[in-house]
């Protein structure tokens, strides 16, 4: 009896050492609650040990990631509801900011300061601008917008979060809408064709004069040459006639 005892404490023992046991993968940093408080510490990658049922850890990433913020409404300043499939925010927390980060926004900081700031950001550059302007005018200078006002924001009060580049894909419209633009487009793209293709012809036409002027200043050339032989010789002839006279 005393034997079973023994073995069942050593399982219990080893199993509660066992959950004590924990890894932190590549690329990441371990951050602790002990009792619900935040530990200063941080565990580097690899195996570390806890206390079982009163530390837990949250593993926080200190590389490049790619958060991909999907799904946006947006209304712009006509009233028009479009929206955005995705933007995708590359960004990086610096491993000596990841302490103040957690202790002041928990793990799920990217939460609050890109998923979140991005939905307002875009909303904000929605309302002030019209369906035109989003859609086609300013689509291009989105990208750099979001990045000045998400660095702007986090450099005043979440420092060490690093917004390295943002993509943004082109917004989903109204149907009735799109096919206006791509009537619009077709319309801008015919006429395009068109001046284009007059272009060519005026540039053809020009050519050919070019090349007639060219060929009249020739035989210009050649027959002044012609005439001046032709008087030489005559001014040759009229001389020896003079001579033998």
């Amino acid at each position: 009896m005393l034997g079973v005892g023994l073995g069942g404490m050593l399982v219990i023992a080893m199993s509660i050492a066992f959950m004590g046991l924990y890894r932190v993968e590549e690329v990441y940093v371990g951050i602790s609650y002990r009792g619900g408080k935040l530990l200063t510490d941080l565990a580097e990658p690899g195996y570390h040990v806890k206390l079982p049922l009163l530390t837990t850890v949250d593993q926080v990433q200190v590389t490049l990631q790619t958060d991909a913020v999907k799904n946006i409404p947006c209304g712009t300043s006509g009233g028009v509801m479009i929206y955005f499939d995705k933007v995708e925010v590359v960004n990086v927390l610096r491993k000596d900011a990841v302490y103040e980060m957690v202790r002041d926004y928990t793990a799920d900081y990217d939460r609050l300061w890109i998923f979140d700031r991005v939905h307002h950001e875009i909303n904000q550059f929605c309302s002030s601008h019209t369906l035109q302007e989003v859609y086609i005018d300013m689509f291009d200078q989105l990208d750099e917008a979001l990045v000045v006002a998400l660095n702007t924001a986090i450099s005043k009060w979440a420092k060490g979060l690093e917004i390295q580049s943002i993509r943004v894909t082109k917004p989903r419209i109204p149907d009735a809408i799109l096919h206006n633009y791509e009537a619009v487009e077709s319309e801008r793209t015919k006429y395009t064709l068109s001046v284009q293709k007059q272009h060519v012809a005026e540039r053809e036409a020009q050519n050919a004069r070019e090349r007639a002027k060219i060929e009249a200043q020739k035989e210009l050339d050649v027959s002044l040459i012609v005439g001046t032989q032709k008087v030489s010789e005559k001014k040759g002839l009229l001389e020896t006639h003079l001579i033998e006279n």
